[in-house]
């Protein structure tokens, strides 16, 4: 059930009312958001029905027993334990073929068969999971009495596929909270959201897979330099409206539910440095990473610097392989990795804050995200490699590229650095107007965005990780 699709926002409404008559009573209330988060996964594969609920009720025994135990040593043991169940679902349902594959490549013999693969969702469920038990341990958050609370928290649907990844103490006040209402001003921003997010997802990201991207990647030695280079950019700008887009309904279906989820992305491609950039893109991420990884590295106290950027690096290699079982996001990790160290080690002296040196920074730093952006998208080494050579071949022709390629993207790059305070407006405006005028500028939007998606909806990208 994508949540671009039809389905998914009848299931939507379906919650909706029947959520918010249950939520004056505590229980009932947080009972149908926990129907409806296993009902989601249902949908996709009756094996979640068992493997959520079991890994939930494993993580909520261990933090009681987190917040009960004195002794450092049963403490270490318990998050130990809940890391190695998280992590194991990660690698069991998830990575097994990959390792299979390269066990078998080093030995000389056949991978066997591995028919348990379950990537819809676990990589967001496993590290949102895990939030809650480090903080847990870390004395950062404490542990909930409430089994029925957890289970709705860490399973939460509108995160299940893409994120945000929310800490699952932040939304365990939220979900415990009685007396819920929901104001005609969160319910008109949600709506706002879900509307931009639609349109980012449909008339940008979509149009530009299906007229450009797939394309020139799916075979780039039928298209020139100059076109390989624009598909590139056009990927770019493709996976942030994808991606910010699931975003943008993650955030306005919660809101719908009386849910706060955090910002996910601030107009990445204005970064000054890849430190920038992640501060930017996939923030929940970039924070995940930051604080339950990096932070648990050692060797960040020590004098000596190199301990710095080799952590660095090994936090990027681990969140490439994070994104998927192939080396390509290995790969793509590492390149962000060693521009993280680097800009670690030229920190302070990077010029100017503004004028010309701030554009040029932004210039060498979109290009670079770019060019890792190559590694992300192609299907194997050999792929990423020949539309590199493609690139280099400097050969100039725009045949393939249409009038409409054209301007759609010019749309993308003027929407993406569209100043926030220009969407806020717009959204306050939205707000503002009565409920039917609301209605029928949805209804309108949903007619256009019906008519340009008439051959179907494309998956999420990161639906996939």
């Amino acid at each position: 059930m994508l949540l671009s699709s039809s389905a998914y926002f009848i299931f939507l409404i379906g919650v909706f009312f029947l959520y918010w008559p249950m939520a004056h009573f505590r229980a009932l209330g947080l009972a149908t958001i926990l129907l409806a988060n296993y009902f989601f996964y249902a949908k996709w594969d009756l094996f979640y029905l068992f493997l959520i609920p079991a890994a939930s009720t494993c993580d909520f025994a261990i933090g009681l027993g987190l917040e009960r135990s004195k002794s450092p040593g049963v403490r270490r043991l318990l998050v130990s334990l809940s890391v190695l169940l998280n992590l194991g679902i990660l690698a069991s349902f998830k990575y097994m073929p990959f390792l299979l594959d390269n066990y078998a490549r080093l030995s000389g013999t056949t991978a066997p068969g591995w028919h348990w693969i379950f990537p819809l969702g676990i990589s967001f469920y496993a590290f949102q999971s895990l939030t809650y038990t480090i903080d847990v341990y870390r004395r950062d958050a404490k542990a909930t009495r409430s089994y029925l609370a957890y289970l709705t928290s860490v399973s939460f649907f509108p995160t299940t596929l893409a994120g945000p990844i929310t800490r699952v103490a932040t939304l365990l006040p939220q979900f415990e909270k009685r007396d819920k209402v929901l104001s005609s001003v969160d319910g008109g921003k949600a709506l706002f959201l879900i509307a931009l997010g639609l349109t980012k997802k449909l008339l940008i990201a979509d149009y530009l897979a299906d007229n450009l991207v797939n394309r020139v990647f799916d075979f780039p030695k039928l298209y020139s330099g100059a076109e390989t280079l624009i598909a590139t950019y056009g990927y770019a700008l493709q996976l942030y409206y994808d991606f910010s887009g699931y975003t943008d309904i993650a955030i306005g279906s919660a809101m719908l539910l009386g849910i706060k989820l955090p910002a996910n992305f601030n107009m990445p491609y204005a970064a000054e440095s890849i430190a920038d950039f992640w501060r930017r893109w996939h923030i929940s991420l970039s924070n995940w990473l930051r604080d339950y990884l990096y932070f648990s590295l050692p060797g960040l106290r020590s004098k000596w610097k190199i301990f710095t950027y080799l952590n660095l690096v090994v936090t990027m290699l681990l969140g490439g392989l994070w994104h998927g079982a192939s080396w390509n996001f290995v790969i793509w990790g590492l390149l962000h990795g060693v521009g993280l160290a680097v800009t670690r080690a030229f920190q302070g002296k990077t010029g100017p804050a503004g004028g010309w040196p701030r554009y040029a920074r932004i210039f060498l730093t979109v290009n670079f995200i770019c060019f890792a952006w190559i590694f992300f998208r192609s299907t194997t080494l050999d792929a990423a490699l020949t539309v590199l050579n493609r690139i280099a071949s400097l050969t100039v022709s725009f045949e393939n590229i249409s009038p409409g390629v054209a301007v759609v993207l010019l749309i993308a790059v003027v929407g993406h650095y569209f100043p926030i305070k220009w969407q806020s407006w717009v959204s306050d405006r939205f707000v503002a107007t009565p409920f039917y005028a609301q209605a029928a500028a949805l209804m309108l939007l949903a007619i256009a965005l019906q008519y340009v998606a008439a051959t179907g909806v494309a998956p999420f990208i990161y639906t996939k990780f």
